[in-house]
């Protein structure tokens, strides 16, 4: 087991904060309180808050007030951050930062207005998956807009024994054009991909059950949205056990349901966790920033 050297504060004025990791009722998350991301962040105040990353999976840092800078700076402290393959979203100026929303500007959208209409991790699809996403609310809806999580490490635990037989040791393909014609048929936010973008998405295998480089658990690693077929199956058995294994990865006891609130910056573990966006109603606007940071190769 490997264990990640996120970065440390330079040597500054930061001082202490009085932060508050207040657990949520669910078996995912908890909320960070009394933590202002615009003053430097201390090595005790980051090294907590790393630490209950990898505990609670996904945090949700309180009305954070911070420009873009702020939020790439931020995200950088755990690691390397990943560039969108869809660089028509990328907001001007901050290619690190990907803008997620359903508003459309002179008959354009600005932003990836279907992101997570299936469950998934992000960028699973490539060679180094994602070790973690921050999403930060820039504009809310007044009703929708929720993301859901479900926590792969207690998938795992609760898989039925038949199918951790029959995944022991197995790998899944991974392709980010897995459904993207379906979601290019239904939506505007699906632009037709260049031959550059789609070298940049090549079809990865991973395994089925990786385990967590920091804290050595032992979570799936497949998704409905990116994962395509399990190698060495034929493909009706491969669909009928992803199947299974997707229905049992959200049943409701593994969820966590994220209501936003104005200025929220949402950080999730990819490596622990699958996320679905639950959709806002077409007439009501809603506009996020992005920013994902690399990870490991699975094992």
């Amino acid at each position: 087991m490997t264990t990640a050297t996120p970065t440390q504060a330079p040597a500054s004025a930061a001082v202490s904060q009085r932060i508050e990791i207040r657990p949520f009722n669910a078996r995912v998350g908890a909320e960070v309180l009394g933590l202002d991301l615009n003053q430097p962040l201390c090595a005790d105040d980051f090294a907590r808050i790393h630490r209950a990353h990898l505990d609670h999976h996904v945090l949700v840092f309180r009305d954070q007030r911070i420009t873009p800078d702020q939020h790439i700076a931020f995200s950088r402290r755990f690691g390397p951050l990943q560039i969108h393959v869809l660089h028509q979203f990328q907001l001007p100026g901050y290619p690190e930062v990907l803008i997620v929303s359903n508003i459309v500007e002179d008959g354009k959208p600005i932003g990836l207005g279907d992101a997570g209409h299936f469950w998934h991790s992000d960028l699973s699809y490539k060679e180094k998956p994602s070790l973690g996403s921050l999403l930060h609310a820039q504009e809310l809806p007044a009703e929708g807009g929720d993301t859901l999580f479900a926590n792969m490490h207690l998938a795992w635990d609760t898989l039925p024994a038949h199918l951790r037989s029959a995944v022991a040791g197995r790998t899944a393909e991974h392709t980010y054009l897995a459904r993207y014609a379906e979601l290019q048929k239904r939506s505007p936010w699906r632009p037709d991909l260049s031959a550059g973008q789609i070298a940049q998405v090549k079809p990865v295998v991973h395994p089925i059950v990786r385990m967590h480089p920091e804290t050595g658990r032992k979570a799936l690693f497949v998704s409905e949205h990116f994962t395509t077929r399990i190698i060495g199956l034929p493909e009706d058995e491969s669909r009928h056990l992803l199947e299974e294994i997707f229905a049992h990865s959200v049943r409701p006891e593994h969820l966590y349901r994220h209501v936003w609130s104005e200025h929220d910056l949402v950080f999730w573990d990819n490596r622990s966790l699958m996320h679905l966006a639950a959709g806002t109603p077409d007439h009501l606007r809603r506009k996020l920033y992005r920013t994902t940071i690399e990870g490991d190769v699975p094992f």
